[in-house]
């Protein structure tokens, strides 16, 4: 295994792709967390909460294949919720742990309702950012644009702007130091000291040919009856509307809601409100 970044490691995929993630707070007791990442984002999204949760509860976070550290999928039709939660079981199963709760942000979220309805039992508690088990059509086609079709940048300065111009409409009030944070984030110098979007290119083709996943969302989201959920909202989104919220009370009316102020698609986790909501839903989580 290769220490890239402190707690790194590398588990094997069923199909042989090397996956990558972090431990944090390993000592720990009570259930532990896993934080699974956005459609085009990595695991360094996570690295302030995970700190911030560490000298309390066990803390996995993960890059999806092809996106970080992790390898690249060959097959690119493999870029689905069903491949990446299948690699989720596959390093839960490896450390041993037997029940999780799990923060999932956007497509994290979706593959969280989708580990209730393969394996309920082994889900503690999800808190979902900024997703349900309907997308707005208006924020699909906004992020199938361009994922997968932004332009390739030379500096650092080129990468936060580009950061800017994707985010900036939906997270009102970060200056440009927040965007150059979430473009180091997002980007990564592989090579020859330029910066490259850390994931790869056919993500976005399997967003655009592929569609949603099979299943009926709601019955998948029915999964979660039963199991403590906190749905984090930024008011702002164009993913999560109003209307899907009621729907998802609706169909879940102990679903615990949190609106985030001056976020759209997706909060950052590190807004007051957000880090209040996971502190009291994981005070209820045993």
């Amino acid at each position: 295994m290769v220490n890239r970044i402190t707690n790194s490691h590398y588990f094997q995929s069923s199909d042989g792709l090397n996956i990558y993630y972090r431990d944090f707070g390993g000592q720990n007791d009570g259930t532990p967390v896993i934080c699974l990442p956005g459609l085009t984002r990595n695991s360094r999204d996570f690295d302030d909460l995970a700190n911030y949760l560490s000298n309390r509860r066990r803390v996995i976070t993960v890059d999806f294949r092809g996106r970080g550290f992790s390898d690249y999928d060959p097959i690119w039709q493999n870029y689905h919720p069903l491949t990446y939660v299948a690699d989720i079981w596959t390093l839960l199963d490896l450390l041993n742990i037997k029940k999780v709760i799990v923060v999932g942000t956007s497509l994290g979220g979706l593959c969280a309702m989708v580990m209730a309805a393969q394996q309920r039992e082994r889900v503690a508690g999800v808190i979902m950012n900024d997703i349900g088990p309907e997308i707005n059509p208006a924020g699909i086609a906004r992020i199938s644009e361009y994922t997968g079709r932004a332009a390739p940048v030379m500096t650092w300065a080129e990468a936060a702007q580009q950061t800017k111009d994707i985010y900036g409409q939906w997270l009102p009030g970060l200056n440009d130091d927040d965007f150059m944070r979430m473009a180091r984030r997002a980007f990564r110098e592989i090579e020859d000291e330029i910066p490259r979007l850390d994931m790869d290119a056919n993500i976005g083709r399997a967003v655009r040919e592929i569609g949603p996943q099979k299943g009926d969302p709601w019955e998948i989201f029915s999964a979660l009856k039963d199991t403590p959920v906190t749905l984090l909202w930024g008011v702002l989104s164009d993913i999560l509307t109003a209307d899907i919220i009621e729907k998802m009370k609706a169909a879940k009316p102990d679903i615990e809601v949190f609106p985030v102020t001056d976020r759209g698609h997706v909060p950052l986790l590190d807004e007051a409100e957000s880090l209040a909501a996971i502190d009291s839903f994981l005070e209820s989580v045993a």
